[in-house]
């Protein structure tokens, strides 16, 4: 990092005022963090165009109070090519930030994460699923939610590939004849713990278990990436 500044990518930004924004930024040192764009709106305004979602930024900031003013904001790279699916995708990524993570706490690990992330939407729009599904899981370790997906929480065994467990927010994965949305197979709680989501199965149910930890910290108002989302296949699945 170049001194005094910060390296980072918008998150949301939103009106504020006749000329100007407030931007929420995800930043390597300094986590999600919110600030004025003063100007911002102004047809003449350098930073009119340089405030995009995905594109690698530079920044310098402002400010001793809860709010800070950006000073300044110059692209990095270029902004990452993005296609509809990638697209809405990396939208929801955002918006799962946004919503989850502390203000102004540093997550550098999850910054990486993210960095990989948004990259591999643009490059391998092909591997979208695998994508979200790995950096939901890097998201959850980030907020500290710690479960045990390799040892059954009610006998200390380890996982047996060919049974199924019941999901308990409180206790982790404990074995279980049950079959609801709580249920998963054994085989995939052992490939959640490396991560491998090469099986098609494994991929859907990583799909569930995400949705169910993630519902926590994300709160009660649905996800408006996820909306949009849901509008669009529909036709990209025609179309295609």
């Amino acid at each position: 990092m170049i001194e005094n500044w910060h390296r980072g990518f918008v998150l949301h930004r939103r009106e504020y005022s006749e000329t100007s924004l407030l931007v929420d930024f995800f930043t390597e040192d300094h986590g999600r963090i919110t600030l004025l764009a003063k100007g911002a709106r102004r047809p003449r305004s350098p930073l009119k165009a340089v405030l995009q979602p995905f594109t690698p930024l530079l920044l310098r900031w402002t400010g001793k109070g809860e709010l800070k003013t950006l000073t300044k904001a110059e692209p990095a790279a270029l902004t990452l090519p993005m296609r509809t699916l990638a697209l809405y995708s990396g939208f929801y990524v955002n918006e799962v930030l946004a919503r989850v993570l502390e203000n102004q706490t540093a997550y550098p690990a999850l910054f990486q994460h993210y960095l990989q992330c948004v990259t591999m939407l643009a490059t391998q729009p092909d591997s979208l699923e695998v994508s979200l599904r790995t950096f939901e899981f890097h998201t959850l370790k980030a907020l500290g939610y710690g479960v045990n997906f390799s040892v059954c929480a009610a006998t200390g065994e380890p996982v047996s590939p060919s049974m199924t467990y019941q999901f308990s927010e409180n206790e982790g994965f404990i074995a279980s004849l049950l079959q609801n949305n709580y249920s998963f197979l054994g085989k995939d709680l052992l490939a959640f713990e490396q991560l491998d989501f090469s099986d098609k199965t494994t991929l859907q149910a990583a799909k569930r278990f995400t949705r169910i930890a993630l519902k926590p910290y994300l709160g009660s108002q649905p996800l408006k990436s996820r909306e949009l989302f849901q509008t669009i296949l529909p036709n990209k699945l025609k179309s295609g």
